[in-house]
């Protein structure tokens, strides 16, 4: 009959199942205009591969966002269209000098920053349109966005923390069970007939068809799931 795969093991989604009360607060620029505040800290938060400051208004809110290069405790930043630009500072995209690199970049006005949010990343304002502006993501990719969409003035925080190898399993463990990843992974092919559909045979491989239907009972259903196509494209002559 066989067992029960790995993922059916491992009950509901690990994703769901991370202690997230560790988690200091969620990096969303503040929905704040012409306004200044100051950084009362910088914070390590385990969801984030980039520090987070901690900035305090005088109206007493406290607010978290990811922290650009350059910035330290006790300094004002600015939210607001008249900022100057210095790292840090937060306005929208028509104010911000063409070339000039930026992080937490929403993708909607107010919407709290959807890009160029991880450690080390930034975008490059590229050019300005009437009320749209084009950004060159992290992965190179160019995208047009309203140029009303906010921005933090500089590069995120955090870089080089892949430079350092991790060294032994247990640095691996940790840091995917603070992000509530699945670790280890193991591939379906070294697995033997009654741990995977796809294990067994005298080499590693998917010995038969690897598409299985969306209807598929829990078990079976791994590999490509209901592919409209696979393989390489043939071309018509």
């Amino acid at each position: 009959m066989g067992k029960r795969t790995r993922s059916q093991r491992q009950g509901s989604s690990p994703k769901n199942k991370v202690s997230s009360h560790r988690f200091p607060a969620s990096n969303k620029l503040p929905r704040k205009s012409d306004e200044v505040g100051e950084i009362i800290d910088l914070i390590h938060s385990p969801a984030h591969t980039a520090p987070l400051a901690k900035i305090k208004f005088d109206d007493g809110t406290i607010s978290h966002f990811a922290a650009p290069e350059g910035i330290s405790v006790g300094q004002n930043i600015a939210f607001g269209e008249n900022v100057t630009l210095r790292p840090g500072n937060v306005t929208t995209l028509d104010r911000i000098p063409e070339g000039t690199p930026v992080c937490n970049v929403e993708s909607r006005p107010g919407d709290g920053g959807k890009f160029a949010r991880s450690g080390g990343n930034s975008a490059i304002l590229e050019t300005r349109m009437d009320d749209t502006v084009r950004v060159r993501l992290p992965s190179g990719r160019l995208k047009e966005l309203p140029s009303k969409c906010r921005a933090t003035i500089g590069v995120l925080g955090g870089h080089g923390r892949t430079d350092k190898p991790l060294m032994k399993a247990g640095a691996a463990h940790h840091r995917a069970k603070a992000r509530g990843k699945l670790y280890p992974s193991v591939s379906g092919v070294a697995m033997n007939p009654v741990d995977h559909p796809h294990g067994g045979g005298n080499h590693q491989a998917v010995h038969g068809p690897n598409s299985v239907s969306r209807n598929a009972p829990p078990g079976q259903k791994v590999g490509n799931i209901a592919p409209s196509r696979t393989g390489r494209g043939r071309r018509k002559e």
